[in-house]
């Protein structure tokens, strides 16, 4: 065995520094630390870098999800159509409304949802969510003609989509909503938080109104010098407001986010490099047509010219001080799922079997050269090892 780099390389770190310290220390001495001027800002400069009217700052993806399934009626019964190749809150948001969420298998290549399998599921579906897997854009315009003909929106989760663009315009004003995490782990971050973008004023107005607990009107503004402190509640709502706290690291983070996507794609680019002789690894796909966000590197394994498989080939990783992670444990593999709705893992062939092989290399903007020829000559020496 090679020896291990000195200390533990984790899988993932936010990109954070003295400008962030700056803004945030600015906040907490304004004396506003919740939802005030400072979301106001961030919403305004995220919706003009994505190119949308309306952006909704809320804590997270999650809650972006939710919101916006509720903006467009969602109800008891109602169908939408996703992919069981993502994180719990993609699915799990339908079933806050005791509707059914219908899975449709991905893509060999990208792990994107299949159009080809798209049209059969549709019928009487009030709305499809496609993810863009690891930052890979989705084949979003043959989604978008079939979700048409069927009368249903189009709800993107781009958790993994910043920066990603589709041909030559960022991910963010293509559909009826789209979705963006600012988790720690992803492309730029508010520690927690998210973001709901759109053109529809209807459902931007439902969805800020919604977000903050049902409210008329905007309740920060009640204790500001012109607000007033009346208001009143037309619906019960949640409580998915984002900080100014959190707003104040958005808004350094988004001045930041193109940079951070530069190194991401340079370190993806040596890692493609270094592994393009390895016959036991398959690397990720992507389109140069477009722009891939890099959020994830998702290398998969040949486990047939391999003498481990995936589990080991982590703990290998491990054992030389790498982190790594697996993207994503099929949502029909899940406990709640196959009780709820009866599903087998090979109802789904595409990704039961990709994500067997699958392991998520570190791939973050805060790297070091030197970090990556360590992740390079762990994966490297493992295949020499390990190779049939």
């Amino acid at each position: 065995m090679t020896p291990p780099r000195a200390s533990f390389l984790p899988f993932a770190l936010p990109d954070v520094g003295d400008e962030e310290a700056r803004e945030v220390t600015e906040v907490l001495r304004s004396g506003w630390v919740t939802t005030g001027p400072k979301v106001r800002e961030f919403e305004q400069q995220f919706a003009a870098y994505v190119g949308a009217r309306h952006a909704v700052a809320v804590n997270s993806c999650t809650a972006a999800l939710h919101l916006a399934l509720e903006a467009i009626g969602l109800g008891p019964g109602d169908r939408v159509v996703t992919t069981p190749y993502t994180f719990a809150a993609t699915a799990e948001v339908i079933r806050y409304f005791q509707a059914t969420p219908v899975f449709v298998d991905v893509e060999p290549t990208t792990l994107n949802l299949d159009p080809a399998r798209l049209d059969a599921a549709m019928a009487g579906a009030k709305a499809v969510i496609p993810v863009h897997v690891a930052g890979e854009p989705c084949r979003l315009a043959e989604i978008q003609a079939i979700a048409a003909r069927h009368g249903a929106k189009v709800i993107e989760d781009a958790a993994h989509a910043l920066p990603t663009r589709l041909g030559g315009r960022l991910i963010g004003a293509l559909s009826d909503v789209t979705c963006f995490s600012f988790y720690a782990t992803k492309s730029m971050t508010t520690g927690e938080g998210g973001m709901l973008c759109t053109d529809d004023d209807a459902v931007a107005d439902r969805c800020r109104i919604m977000s903050l607990h049902g409210i008329s009107r905007d309740a920060w503004k009640r204790y500001m010098a012109d607000g007033s402190w009346y208001y009143e509640i037309v619906a019960p709502g949640y409580k998915y407001n984002l900080t100014d706290l959190a707003a104040a690291l958005g808004v350094v983070q988004l001045r930041k986010v193109d940079a951070m996507w530069a190194r991401r794609r340079d370190i993806a680019r040596r890692y493609h490099d270094a592994f393009a002789g390895l016959a036991e690894l398959e690397r990720p796909h992507f389109d140069p047509a477009h722009q891939h966000a890099w959020h994830l590197y998702m290398l998969r394994l040949h486990l047939d010219r391999l003498g481990l498989d995936r589990a080991a080939f982590v703990t290998e990783l491990k054992r030389r001080n790498i982190g790594a992670s697996v993207h994503f444990i099929p949502l029909h593999l899940h406990p709640y799922y196959r009780e709820t709705y009866g599903y087998r893992p090979e109802d789904f062939p595409v990704a039961w079997r990709e994500y067997q092989r699958e392991v998520s290399l570190p791939i973050y903007s805060r790297m070091t050269d030197a970090d990556v020829d360590d992740v390079i000559a762990a994966v490297t020496a493992i295949v020499a090892e390990h190779r049939r």
